[in-house]
């Protein structure tokens, strides 16, 4: 197991996966908190009435919590089919 954690392919791997989530939190961050410091500076934007009892806000809240679901789906999905397989590969290889 030492060999496999120690091996070149493992930390180029492991690198990856530390970037692709890193990105997916950036991004998640910098829509939680833009749409919080929307609502601290400029209310106006999010209280614009669409309809009868329905403001800007209430929709673009929504979208929030449904694109951190896709973005947790996009990196599920990722590791599942490439990060799963790429360290199978790499203890396969390491236990020849």
């Amino acid at each position: 197991m030492k060999e496999i954690l120690e091996s070149r392919e493992f930390k180029e791997l492991a690198s990856k996966r530390n970037r692709v989530a890193g990105f997916s939190t950036f991004l998640q961050l910098l829509i939680y908190f833009g749409f919080i410091f929307v609502l601290a500076f400029k209310k106006e934007i999010l209280s614009q009435k669409i309809g009868e009892g329905l403001t800007v806000g209430i929709p673009i809240g929504i979208a929030i919590i449904v694109i951190s679901w896709i973005l947790t789906g996009v990196y599920v999905y990722w590791a599942n089919g490439f990060y799963d397989r790429a360290v199978e590969e790499i203890k396969d290889r390491l236990r020849r």
